[in-house]
This record gives C-alpha cells, sequence and structure tokens, in this order.
C-alpha cells in the first residue's frame, strides 16, 4: 500500500519542480542585472579597473613636492556627431594639490543631442588614489545645434599613492573619458546646465 503512487501525487512532484526551476531562472536574471550596479560600486569603492575615487572636499594635508603629470584623453562613441576634448592636453602638479581643469564639447549634429560619459585612468592601479571633487561624469548632458560647452573636473592625487610599492615611481596617470548617446535622459539624471562658450573659448 506504502508502494502505491497517483497520477496526481506525480503531477503534484512535476509542478514542484516547474516552479523551483521557474523561481531559480528568474533568480539568475535578477542577479545578472545586479551584477552591473554592484560592480560599478564595487569599483568606485576600490578603484578596480581605473575607477576613480571621489572626494567630497580638497584635500588638507600635506601637499609633497613631488610632482606627477596628468594627461587627459578624450573620446566619443559611434552615433554621436560631438567635438569632444579636453582643453589642454595634460598638466603637471604637485602630488596633493587640488587642480581644476576642463573638456570642451561641441553639438555638430543639426538636431539637439544627449550624451553621457564614462571615464577611467590608468594604470589602473591608480584610480584608487585619483580622488575627484567636481566632474562630469555619469551625468545626462544636453546639447543644441553648435552648441558648445566647457565642463570642468576638479581632482587631486592622494599622497599615500606613493606608499604603494607599484606605483611610488609613477610619473604619468592618465584620465580617459568617453562620451556615449543617449536616445532620452534617464527620468532620475539632470542634465548639465552650463552656459554656452560661443567662439571666444580661451585654450
Amino acid at each position: 500500500m506504502s508502494e502505491r503512487t497517483t497520477d496526481g501525487g506525480k503531477s503534484f512532484s512535476n509542478g514542484v519542480i516547474a516552479m523551483l526551476c521557474a523561481a531559480f531562472f528568474v533568480g539568475m536574471i535578477g542577479m545578472a542585472y545586479a551584477a552591473v550596479p554592484l560592480y560599478q560600486l564595487f569599483c568606485q569603492v576600490t578603484g578596480f579597473g581605473g575607477t576613480t575615487q571621489r572626494a567630497e572636499t580638497q584635500y588638507s594635508g600635506s601637499i609633497l613636492d613631488e610632482k606627477i603629470t596628468v594627461r587627459f584623453d578624450a573620446n566619443t562613441s559611434a552615433g554621436l556627431a560631438w567635438d569632444f576634448q579636453p582643453v589642454e592636453r595634460d598638466v603637471t602638479m604637485k602630488i596633493g594639490e587640488t587642480v581644476q581643469i576642463a573638456y570642451r564639447a561641441k553639438n555638430l549634429a543639426g538636431n539637439p543631442t544627449w550624451g553621457r560619459s564614462s571615464f577611467n585612468v590608468t594604470p589602473p592601479l591608480a584610480g584608487g588614489y585619483f580622488m575627484k571633487v567636481e566632474c562630469f561624469c555619469f551625468t545626462d548632458t544636453k546639447l543644441t545645434p553648435g552648441e558648445e560647452i566647457e565642463m570642468p573636473v576638479v581632482f587631486y592625487i592622494d599622497p599615500e599613492i606613493v606608499d604603494l610599492p607599484e606605483l611610488k615611481n609613477i610619473r604619468t596617470i592618465t584620465l580617459s573619458y568617453t562620451f556615449y548617446p543617449v536616445d532620452e535622459p534617464s527620468p532620475e539624471a539632470e542634465s548639465v546646465s552650463l552656459p554656452k562658450t560661443g567662439n571666444n573659448l580661451g585654450g
């Protein structure tokens, strides 16, 4: 009697297995979507992959006499008709000194377009010591036809970089930005509101 099974019992077992498989599948999809922001958060906290750090204020400690050169790189993804360049190609600064530089972007298209930038530094290990006080990264930016703007970046190099054996003799860091097209601004994003520069921008 205990060995007897019914079709109803088999159907119930199959249903439970199907529900478990479906739940597992949904859970895996959720983890895949969550992995992107979690990875980004991990990079921002650790500087992994050349991701710079965010500083709320300028560095207030001792500025080293040792100098370092920061080079600036600009790229535009396909589909975004912008002329995007750093105002100056590089700057030589003391380690710990707060510096402001700027990038310039101009819309070459005949219609308004949106862009969003990402960034990284090389060598990647230096990302954990590249401290941004102000930047335009991960913000949706709108440019009308022919509009040209300057976007400031304020940063410093954490003096602790000289305590890391792999970086203590580093002399050059490259900060690279890439702008990607955005079809529509995300609801939570705010556009960058910067004055038009016209044709009288200084170098």
